[in-house]
């Protein structure tokens, strides 16, 4: 469910609002726990969300950071999540961090807990790689999925893909939903609606108990 609403006039001052309750987040509970694992997704919304994030100074050595969902693809081709986030987040202070891509990476099962995560949304509906004709989406979403990562292709998708499962991205303290243009914003008015999940898999989230907190810019 959208518990908060965070509203901002630019892309500028949501990414710098976002980075700042991120590194927050991230800083309590290093102090907490003495660790801290953030999920982020890709695409082109997030940039400058994690360039403004990757110069906050926090116990970046202490961060583990992964990604929601990723497409199976080598970090070499442009439409990687992971050299999205090597290029533009694990920088500047953010360079000390853990980073644990997903694609042919066997240490990607033993991410730890997400506390942190950060989901985006496309103009389909679809948030992670939970799309509509999905042909694991069925399980992705399944609260009782045992899995943490599973594999998802669907039409609309592209390359299959690699996703964290509902059940793993609800375990975050804090689960943010970043979206940007009157387009997202009108898609997200028709998700908050009836019909069913299939058809915008994003309504799982949002029909869930789970606070989610939106961020959104013209």
């Amino acid at each position: 469910m959208i518990a908060k609403e965070r509203l901002f006039e630019s892309r500028g001052s949501l990414a710098s609002a976002l980075a700042t309750d991120v590194a927050n987040a991230l800083s309590h509970h290093v102090a907490v726990k003495g660790r801290a694992c953030l999920a982020v997704s890709g695409g082109t919304t997030p940039k400058l969300f994690f360039e403004t994030l990757s110069r906050i100074d926090i116990p970046w050595r202490k961060v583990v950071v992964t990604l929601v969902d990723e497409r199976q693809v080598p970090e070499t081709s442009p439409r990687s999540n992971a050299r999205l986030v090597r290029e533009n987040l694990v920088q500047n202070r953010a360079a000390g961090a853990e980073f644990v891509p997903l694609f042919e990476n066997p240490d990607a099962s033993v991410i730890p807990t997400i506390d942190i995560a950060i989901l985006g949304m496309g103009s389909d509906g679809h948030t992670a790689s939970f799309f509509p004709r999905g042909d694991t989406l069925a399980q992705a979403i399944d609260p009782k999925t045992q899995s943490r990562i599973i594999a998802i292709s669907a039409p609309v998708s592209g390359e299959p893909r690699l996703t964290f499962t509902l059940q793993a991205l609800l375990d975050a303290s804090l689960l943010c939903l970043h979206i940007e243009g009157k387009e997202k914003r009108d898609v997200l008015n028709a998700a908050l609606g009836d019909g069913p999940i299939e058809a915008m898999p994003v309504r799982v989230l949002l029909r869930s108990s789970k606070p989610v907190t939106l961020y959104w810019c013209p």
